[in-house]
């Protein structure tokens, strides 16, 4: 039997193994200062004080005899040897229940069924792997990943690790959970409306929601992407080294991107000045044109982002909103069909199991014609072409993530009646749909503390110098990472 050695006890004022970046967990590993085994029990400490309030796992392998733990010891040899596998080598991750870990049923967030296990890992899965990664486990999802919070008719209810009353935002419920309580470094998510970037905003997280394409999956599907949650980008960006590759499995897949995704984007000054952002032209707007009106203190933490990059150098010109209420309501109803086709091969007494909102929400796909269907089809490629035209002539666009702060967990949506379409991806589904790669930075709070992130979309395929831009906004804006009230010891 293997003896399960204590954490080693953090400095006073240092911060938990668990808490660490992925640059200072392999600094760590690298200088001998601790073993990969030593911060996966730190997670499992810190999975213990929260889990119970947060609900974000759907799967865990914590034990000290368990696959995880024997990656964990696997990566400690390479880094002994100094032979690390790459980025991640050693680093904590989980991935989101829609994405296929071998031995690990897929419920996709409602309770309807009996799930069985994956015969095969996803590509993702795969590559984290092969790159070391220790994959420790998987993350909830609401029903079919069609809400934006953390309630499932399977899970219950995942809470905000920074005010447990507070929605987590989704469909990435679990995976922005575990990152912003800190279960490790990086989280993957999936994305096809706003999925990875609205617990982004109402986690205080940085993420990203790649270009269509860069990150294999093994059922693509239009818009979908899939990426990663973290505290920091310079995680994000670790992270994309080892996902942003190319898998056969794929057929959307992009060509092989062999770059660390950095990219210059600052210019050095002379002697004694600040670094420049001269020559960038960012686009900016705080309204969507279409679903809810933007709440004014989100506008405002947009509006000192861009000002903050005009100081720095940057060209930033307002762009007038490229979305409209026909473009909302189009990209919905096709959604609603989908869903309708999932829902109406259920049995009945399946169909009972699914959650309310979501049911309701998918009925009214029921009855529409194959003609109006292919219509709202031809609207999303409409979408494409407006949302590539308006960015054009910009180098990047900033933007809110959501015209709202975070609302009370329990409510599904940030708005009650199922028949309205999702009032607020206005921001998000747009570059979905064009395929363009878009982040969240964590950029203020509202007065009574909701976080509030802003979104950076970039051109497709430059998810390099969105993750650039997006690192410069942290350094600009200085903003504190959003501290967790839950598992926090009371003495």
């Amino acid at each position: 039997m293997t003896t399960q050695q204590p954490t080693p006890a953090a400095p006073a004022g240092a911060p938990a193994l668990a808490d660490l970046s992925v640059a200072q967990m392999t600094d760590g590993f690298r200088a001998g200062d601790f073993t990969p085994l030593e911060v996966l029990d730190s997670v499992r400490e810190r999975v213990e004080s929260c889990e119970p309030t947060l609900n974000a796992l759907w799967w865990q392998d914590l034990g000290a005899d368990g696959a995880a733990a024997r990656a964990a010891r696997e990566a400690g040899a390479r880094w002994a040897d100094g032979a690390p596998l790459g980025p991640l080598d050693g680093v904590p991750v989980t991935v989101k229940e829609n994405v296929a870990v071998r031995g690990v049923a897929m419920p996709g967030g409602h309770a309807a069924g009996d799930p069985q296990p994956a015969e095969h890992d996803a590509p993702i899965t795969q590559r984290l792997r092969e790159g070391g990664a220790v994959l420790f486990g998987v993350t909830v999802m609401p029903d079919w990943g069609m809400l934006s919070s953390g309630v499932s008719s399977r899970h219950g209810i995942t809470r905000s690790p920074l005010d447990p009353e507070l929605t987590t935002g989704g469909s990435s419920s679990g995976a922005g959970a575990a990152a912003a309580a800190g279960y490790g470094p990086v989280h993957i998510g999936s994305d096809i409306g706003g999925s990875i970037r609205l617990p982004g905003t109402w986690l205080g997280l940085a993420t990203l929601k790649p270009s269509f394409g860069r990150v294999p999956l093994d059922v693509p599907y239009l818009g979908r992407c899939a990426g990663p949650l973290a505290r920091r980008t310079a995680d994000v960006r670790a992270a994309m080294q080892v996902i942003g590759r190319p898998d056969d499995r794929d057929c959307s897949e992009l060509p092989p991107y062999d770059g660390d995704y950095a990219r210059e984007l600052v210019t050095a000054g002379a002697a004694g000045d600040a670094p420049s952002l001269a020559g960038l032209r960012v686009g900016v707007h705080t309204s969507a044109g279409c679903g809810e009106e933007t709440d004014p203190h989100v506008a405002a933490v947009t509006t000192a982002t861009a000002e903050a990059l005009s100081a720095a150098g940057a060209e930033v010109v307002e762009i007038p909103p490229f979305m409209d209420e026909g473009l909302l309501r189009d990209v919905d109803r096709f959604w609603r069909v989908r869903s309708w086709e999932t829902y109406s091969a259920l049995p009945v007494e399946e169909q009972r199991k699914i959650l309310p909102h979501v049911a309701q929400w998918a009925q009214a796909g029921a009855d529409v014609p194959g003609v109006e269907l292919l219509r709202c089809y031809h609207s999303i490629q409409r979408m494409r072409a407006v949302t590539i035209e308006a960015t054009r002539a910009v180098d990047f666009v900033l933007s809110p993530v959501a015209p709202m702060a975070g609302y009370p967990a329990h409510h599904p949506m940030p708005f009650s009646d199922p028949s309205l379409p999702m009032q607020h991806i206005g921001f998000t589904v747009p570059y979905n749909m064009s395929e363009q790669p878009a982040s969240t930075v964590h950029a203020g709070v509202t007065p009574d503390g909701r976080t509030v992130g802003v979104q950076i979309a970039g051109r497709r395929f430059d998810d390099a110098g969105v993750l650039a831009l997006s690192e410069t906004v942290e350094q600009l804006l200085d903003v504190p990472l959003p501290q967790r009230v839950v598992g926090i010891s009371a003495a």
